[in-house]
């Protein structure tokens, strides 16, 4: 465990429960901390997770953008569930990213878990499209995600890494239970 991964950790933390409280300030803090995790997946050769990172850095923007201006009225976005069709085209978004970055994470470097980190990847970031547009159901994605990355981080002894994904996963349910008592949640 070094000091970076540490903080990091910590920030992470701090991100995912102000995003259980839907406060904007979760945006700021998570741009810090997925830019910490860029360079640290980066050091151990789990490199589709820093891809991500990187890209997350470019959701986190796009995050904080929807909740301060996205929606219908431009002044931020209200928690809605997907329709059947929009969760059925994430759904295979994710999946064709899945293997599409697993195949050239296997063919074209030394990834260490070439597959199950590209798909791990391909749909954090489906859930983090959802998360930034108030969509109840990246909760859930983010539920399944985390676990199955707590493996991960375990198998690459990720200790602190993996906690802090567990304590995720515990955010996330939290997430869910909050987000889904929202009065005005509906169908978009």
């Amino acid at each position: 465990m070094s000091p970076l991964e540490l903080v990091a950790a910590t920030l992470g933390v701090i991100a995912v429960w102000l995003t259980v409280k839907q406060n904007i300030w979760c945006w700021p803090v998570g741009l810090v901390m997925v830019l910490m995790y860029s360079w640290i997946f980066f050091d151990i050769k789990l490199y589709s997770d820093m891809l991500l990172q990187v890209v997350y850095a470019v959701l986190q923007l796009y995050g904080w953008w929807q909740w301060t201006r996205g929606g219908g009225e431009h002044n931020g976005r209200q928690v809605s569930r997907l329709s059947a069709s929009g969760l059925a085209g994430s759904v295979l978004i994710g999946a064709l990213g899945s293997v599409a970055l697993g195949y050239l994470m296997a063919t074209h470097t030394d990834a260490a878990s070439p597959w199950l980190d590209a798909a791990l990847t391909a749909f954090s970031l489906v859930a983090q499209v959802w998360m930034a547009q108030k969509r109840l159901e990246c909760w859930m994605l983010w539920i399944i995600v985390d676990v199955v990355f707590v493996g991960l981080f375990i198998s690459k002894e990720l200790y602190l890494t993996a906690a802090l994904y567990a304590l995720f996963t515990l955010l996330a349910v939290q997430g869910w239970r909050s987000w889904r008592r929202t009065p005005e949640l509906a169908y978009a």
